[in-house]
């Protein structure tokens, strides 16, 4: 199992502890080595951006893409965003990606606000026995 840090804006954040989002996705135009990392039963931290980590979840299902187009993103977002709940600016943002994952999230728990130290700007962190903010207690080696 792998456990990850997840930085989203506050409304993505809330539609998920609300149940109203009900799938993560995430794409871009070049590989993020990350992307084959995330598997059933992994866990997932929700930090809102600038904010503190606030919720956790695990993956059910997920779904890696790599070739996409834009007619393939533009039939993902028929398909899926009723879960996703992307906006318009959302997706043109994303058209000119060629690599993707959609998550489905299970186990959505709400956590008490707890701030951590991260000062880069990923928006995506597979936590490792080094980088772990605090969240996980990896087993020693």
């Amino acid at each position: 199992m792998n456990y990850h840090l997840v930085i989203l804006k506050k409304p993505y954040l809330d539609a998920i502890l609300q149940g109203r989002k009900t799938v993560e996705s995430r794409f871009y135009q070049t590989r993020q080595f990350w992307l084959s990392r995330v598997a059933p039963g992994d866990k997932l931290f929700f930090k809102a951006s600038s904010g503190p980590v606030m919720a956790t979840a695990s993956v059910a299902s997920a779904k890696y893409f790599d070739n996409l187009t834009a007619p393939r993103l533009a039939d993902l977002k028929k398909q899926h965003n009723q879960h996703i709940l992307g906006d318009e600016q959302y997706w043109r943002d994303k058209m000119n990606s060629r690599f993707g994952i959609l998550i489905w999230l299970k186990d959505v728990k709400p956590l008490a606000p707890r701030f951590i130290t991260k000062a880069d700007w990923r928006a995506w962190v597979l936590l490792t026995k080094d980088e772990s903010f605090g969240l996980v207690d990896f087993p020693s080696a």
